[in-house]
């Protein structure tokens, strides 16, 4: 999968299970290039959420329903994930 599309999948998904009024998706695999278990066919992503819904949770729970949203992305085509909700 090309980056492009695995942000596309992200915030159509996140846009289709959570309340939110902006969402950002970076790709930051750059930062990562010469580690040594650097894997090219997964990304590093950055994804920040505003989200009123996700404020009032719990910042475990936020977190749980992003990693469950995205799990198929994060076993397939994520490396690593930051999420920052606003």
């Amino acid at each position: 999968m090309n980056i492009n599309d695995l942000i596309s999948i992200i915030k159509k998904k996140i846009k289709d299970n959570i309340s939110c009024e902006n969402i950002k998706v970076e790709d930051k695999s750059f930062l990562h290039k010469n580690h040594k278990n650097n894997d090219e066919s997964k990304f590093h992503i950055k994804l920040s959420i505003k989200s009123q819904e996700l404020k009032e949770m719990d910042r475990i729970e936020s977190n749980k329903k992003i990693y469950k949203i995205l799990d198929e992305e994060i076993k397939n085509s994520i490396h690593s994930l930051q999420i920052l909700i606003q």
